[in-house]
Parts: C-alpha cells; sequence; structure tokens
C-alpha cells in the first residue's frame, strides 16, 4: 500500500487461493509461500470489547510447517535488504532467524505474539544482532523478563529498538539515545486489530525509502492510525491530500514535506 514490494515467506494450507490473489493484486510477492497438503492456513480468531481490549484464540495450522522454507533461493531471486522475523512457529523464527545472519543479511526482529511460548535461550537467539526490535509496551516489559536482559543489555545487542505506546506514540531508542513520536490523533477508533503490524510496515516503508528512524516512525503512526480508524486491518486507504495535512498538523510542515513524495506514490499504486 506504500509503494514498497514485499516478499512473503510463510506456510499456509490449500483454502489460501483467494487470499494469494489478493496479496499479489496488491503488490506482494507470493514466492516463498509454502503450501502444507495435510493442514488449512493458521487462523487468529478475535473479540474486541468497547475498550479495546481483546480476547484471541489461534489455530496454527500449516503455521506449523514454515520452519522448511529456506531464504537462500529468495536471496538469489529477490534483491532481499531486510528479512523481517515476525511472529510465526517458533522453530521457523528461530531457523530464518540464523540463516538470515548466515547469509549476512539484515534483520528485524518482531516475536510480538510469541514471547509467551519463547524460553530464555530462545528468546535471546532472536533479539540478539538485530538491525531493528519492534514490540508494544507489554511486551517490551515481557521481553526482558524473557532475556533477563536489562535495556541497556538489549540495546547493546540490536541497532535499534522501536518500542510503540499505544495513544501516547512510539519510543525509538539507538543506544543511549531515545526520540519520542506522537502518535497521529484518530478521528474515530474503529478497530485496533492490526495496529502494531501497520505501525511496524510504515515505519519499514520510510526506511526503505531513505528516510531516518524518527521519519519512519512518523510515517508508522500514521498508518496505524489509518488502520485503527476502519473496520479491519487490511481495508484502508492513502488519500495523499488527507495523510499530508495530518502529518503537517501533527509532526510540522517538514515532516510532511520530506514524506510528500512517498505518499502520492502510494496513493496512486493503491488499488
Amino acid at each position: 500500500m506504500l509503494g514498497a514490494r514485499p516478499v512473503l515467506v510463510g506456510a499456509v494450507g490449500p483454502d489460501f487461493a483467494d487470499y494469494r490473489e489478493w496479496l499479489e493484486r496488491h503488490g506482494v510477492d507470493c514466492a516463498g509461500v509454502h503450501t502444507s497438503d495435510t493442514a488449512h492456513t493458521a487462523r487468529f480468531t478475535c473479540t474486541t470489547d468497547d475498550a479495546q481490549c481483546q480476547l484471541a484464540s489461534f489455530y496454527p495450522g500449516a503455521m506449523s510447517e514454515a520452519a522448511t522454507i529456506r531464504l537462500a533461493p529468495l536471496v538469489g531471486s529477490h534483491a532481499v535488504g531486510l528479512v523481517l522475523i515476525g511472529a510465526d512457529d517458533p522453530d521457523a523464527m528461530l531457523a530464518h532467524t540464523q540463516e538470515a545472519r548466515d547469509l549476512g543479511l539484515p534483520f528485524a526482529a518482531d516475536p510480538s505474539q510469541q514471547l509467551p511460548r519463547l524460553d530464555t535461550d530462545r528468546c535471546r537467539m532472536l533479539v540478539g544482532g538485530a538491525r531493528y526490535l519492534f514490540s508494544n509496551e507489554y511486551e517490551w516489559e515481557l521481553l526482558q523478563r524473557r532475556t533477563e536482559w536489562t535495556a541497556r543489555d538489549v540495546a547493546a545487542r540490536v541497532e535499534l529498538r522501536v518500542t510503540t505506546l499505544g495513544a501516547k506514540g512510539a519510543l525509538v531508542v539507538d543506544g543511549d539515545s531515545e526520540v519520542h513520536v506522537e502518535a497521529v490523533p484518530a478521528r474515530d477508533v474503529v478497530d485496533p486489530t492490526g495496529v502494531g503490524d501497520a505501525f511496524r510496515a510504515g515505519f519499514l516503508a520510510g526506511v526503505d525509502g531513505g528516510f531516518g528512524p524518527e521519519r519512519a516512525a512518523q510515517l508508522g503512526s500514521l498508518v496505524a492510525t489509518l488502520v485503527l480508524e476502519v473496520d479491519g486491518p487490511q481495508e484502508w486507504r492513502v488519500d495523499p491530500d488527507r495523510e499530508l495535512a495530518r502529518l503537517a498538523e501533527c509532526y510540522g510542515a517538514d515532516a510532511a514535506a520530506d514524506l510528500e513524495p512517498l505518499l502520492r506514490g502510494a496513493g496512486r499504486a493503491t488499488p
């Protein structure tokens, strides 16, 4: 949606065909998708109350086969600049993190919902050496308990930590330097599902577009708010004039001017 062309890596079931078509129509390369012969695609069922608190259940299904996917063939056929290790089968997360290291590829760590399933050694394996570490405020506290590392320990092992703070925005930590980025105010809070992923997508699209961490986080905050304002995590759209006005109001004219080429390109590319 922001003009980047990600390559999806994951395991799915034979029920995935319609969604594959939707993803490819929106510019997602599915070359790294493995289709299981025996299990359906993983399913996340979520109930959200009026306070935006959520209760979720999960069926892993074909996700359990994701560890069989190798990154090396994709690196050979695509211009891969960064590997994002998001929540997946824990064995797959570990395998893909190590393969990224072996291939000399920078990686971003976002263990999120899988943190409760990880012991100390596995959690350290997923985090150590990451170029970017993403989490929300709760996950950041849990990650410190799981790794038994302090904030200073983590800072010594990752290049950049980005912790989202809900309505309070996001914190970008680079060594001893911290930058707080305010959230873009929501005009209507509809559904929080996928807001964290939306922030991450905006941040990485900003980095891919050549912006520094603060501008990337501002773009991430905008995209997170766009998702928060619609029913469903993939129903948002880019209206460049509207988004640029919101950026200028929240972060100033310079931020809007810097991000304008990316957002106008995204507006033209929106299906």
